[in-house]
C-alpha cells in the first residue's frame, strides 16, 4: 500500500517562495509563471545541484531518506514531472529543455496561486508497487535513466566528462529514424513447417511477398519472390493448395518503412494475419495481433515502444523486447493448433533490431575491443560499453516522435 504524500503545489510555492534551490524561480510579480532546471541526462555538465527541486520533493514526499534509501535521479526526477503534470491547475508553458545553455522547463498556474486546499484535490501516493501513469511517464524514465549514479563516485555523483563539452556526443542509434535510410530485411519462408526460402535484402522503399514474376512493376517495393512449391514439398495435395495461396497474392503483401513504423498493405485477394513474435514462434503465446488490411495502410511495428522494452530488458525485465514479424497467407491464424500446420508462413526480420537485442543480451560490449554491426546504413561497426549503448538507447527515445496509440 501507498502512503500519503503532502500536496505539492502548496510545497512548490513554498519553495519557489524561499527562493534556495539551484534555478528554481518565480518569472513575474504576479506568481503565476515560474521555472524548473531540467538538464537532459546525456548532458556532460550535469551538477548535482541541477537536480535539487527533484531530491527535495522525493524527501518532502517520504519516497527518500538521506543516509538510509539508495539516491534514485532518475526516479525522483520522472515521480517530481509525473506529480506537476496530474494537476490541472498547472500547465506546461514551455519546453525548454533541449536549451544547450540554460536547459528547463517553464510552467503556468492557471487558476492562481491562492488557496491550493481545494484546487489541490487529486492524490499522490507513493510506493513500490506505484506503476507509470501514462507514456509519457515512460518517456521520462527512459530519457534520465542515463542519471543513474556511478558506484564509485559517490552517493551523487553524475557521470562527467571535459569541461569543455557541454552537449551530448552525435548519437550513432538516431540513423534507425532517418526516414530515407533503407533497412536491412531478412525473409524466410515456410509452406507447412518447412523452410523453402531465405534472402537477406536492402530495399530503400520496402518489399512486396509476391508469388510470381508478373505484375505491376510500377508499383513501391522490391518484389520478393515466393518459390514454387514443388521444388521443396512432395505432397501433391499440399502442394496445390500453396500454389493457390500463392496465386492469390496479386501484386503482393508490401512492407515498408516510414520513419520509426512498418506498416503493411495487401494487394491482392489472399487474407493475411499478422504477429510479432520471437524468432523461432510466431506467437509465443500471445495470439496474433490482427489481419493486414486491404488497399489501406496498417501499423504492424513501432521502434518506439521496442527501445524501451529494450532498455527495460536491460535494467533486468525477463521478458526480451519481440521484433519478428510474422505473416500467415490464405489461413486463419494458427491459434488452437502448431504453425507448422500452415500451408504459408514468412517471417520478415529488421535485422538492426536484432543486432540490437544481441547487444542488449550481451550488456553491451565489454571492452572497446569488442563491435556490434548494427547494419545501419552501411555504418562502420559501433564499438560501446554497456553504460554508453543504453544512454545511446535513451537518447534515441526522446529524439523520436512517440505516438500514443488511440484506445479502441
Amino acid at each position: 500500500m501507498g502512503t500519503q504524500k503532502p500536496r505539492i503545489l502548496p510545497w512548490l510555492v513554498s519553495q519557489l517562495d524561499l527562493g534556495q534551490l539551484e534555478g528554481v524561480a518565480w518569472l513575474d510579480e504576479s506568481r503565476t509563471r515560474f521555472r524548473i532546471p531540467w538538464k537532459h541526462g546525456l548532458r556532460q555538465d550535469a551538477q548535482v545541484e541541477d537536480f535539487g527541486i527533484f531530491q527535495a520533493w522525493a524527501e518532502a514526499s517520504g519516497a527518500y531518506t538521506p543516509g538510509l534509501d539508495q539516491p534514485d535521479l532518475p526516479t525522483w526526477k520522472r515521480n517530481f514531472r509525473s506529480a506537476l503534470n496530474r494537476k490541472e491547475e498547472l500547465r506546461l508553458a514551455e519546453d525548454r529543455s533541449k536549451d544547450p545553455h540554460d536547459p528547463h522547463k517553464i510552467y503556468e498556474f492557471v487558476t492562481g496561486t491562492g488557496d491550493f486546499s481545494q484546487l489541490d484535490t487529486s492524490p499522490d501516493t507513493i510506493g513500490e508497487d506505484s506503476t507509470l501513469d501514462t507514456q509519457e511517464d515512460v518517456l521520462e524514465l527512459l530519457n534520465d535513466m542515463a542519471l543513474a549514479p556511478l558506484p564509485d563516485e559517490g552517493p551523487l555523483a553524475l557521470a562527467m566528462a571535459p569541461e569543455n563539452c557541454s552537449q551530448p556526443p552525435e548519437n550513432p542509434l538516431k540513423q534507425l529514424l532517418v526516414p530515407e535510410e533503407q533497412w536491412e530485411f531478412e525473409v524466410t519462408a515456410f509452406y507447412r513447417g518447412r523452410q523453402v526460402f531465405q534472402q537477406t535484402i536492402f530495399c530503400p522503399g520496402g518489399l512486396r511477398l509476391v508469388g510470381s514474376e508478373a505484375g505491376d512493376k510500377t508499383l513501391p517495393g522490391k518484389p520478393v519472390i515466393l518459390p514454387d512449391p514443388g521444388v521443396s514439398l512432395t505432397d501433391r495435395g499440399v502442394i496445390n493448395y500453396v500454389r493457390r495461396v500463392l496465386s492469390c497474392l496479386g501484386e503482393g503483401l508490401a512492407l515498408w518503412r516510414v520513419g520509426q513504423r512498418l506498416w503493411a498493405r495487401r494487394r491482392g485477394h489472399c487474407h493475411t494475419y499478422w504477429a510479432v513474435g520471437e524468432e523461432l514462434l510466431p506467437d509465443s503465446g500471445h495470439g496474433h495481433v490482427g489481419e493486414i488490411p486491404k488497399d489501406m495502410d496498417g501499423g504492424v511495428f513501432d521502434l518506439g515502444p521496442f527501445v524501451a522494452d529494450l532498455i527495460t530488458f536491460m535494467e533486468g525485465s525477463r521478458r526480451s523486447p519481440r521484433y519478428t514479424l510474422w505473416f500467415c497467407m490464405g489461413e486463419s491464424w494458427p491459434q488452437d493448433q502448431p504453425w507448422v500446420k500452415r500451408l504459408v508462413m514468412v517471417k520478415v526480420v529488421p535485422t538492426c533490431l536484432r543486432a540490437l537485442l544481441n547487444m542488449a543480451r550481451l550488456g553491451g560490449a565489454s571492452s572497446l575491443e569488442n563491435t556490434v554491426d548494427l547494419h545501419i546504413s552501411n555504418s562502420h561497426p559501433l564499438s560501446l560499453t554497456s553504460d554508453q549503448y543504453k544512454a545511446y538507447l535513451q537518447d534515441l527515445v526522446e529524439d523520436m516522435d512517440f505516438q500514443i496509440p488511440e484506445e479502441a
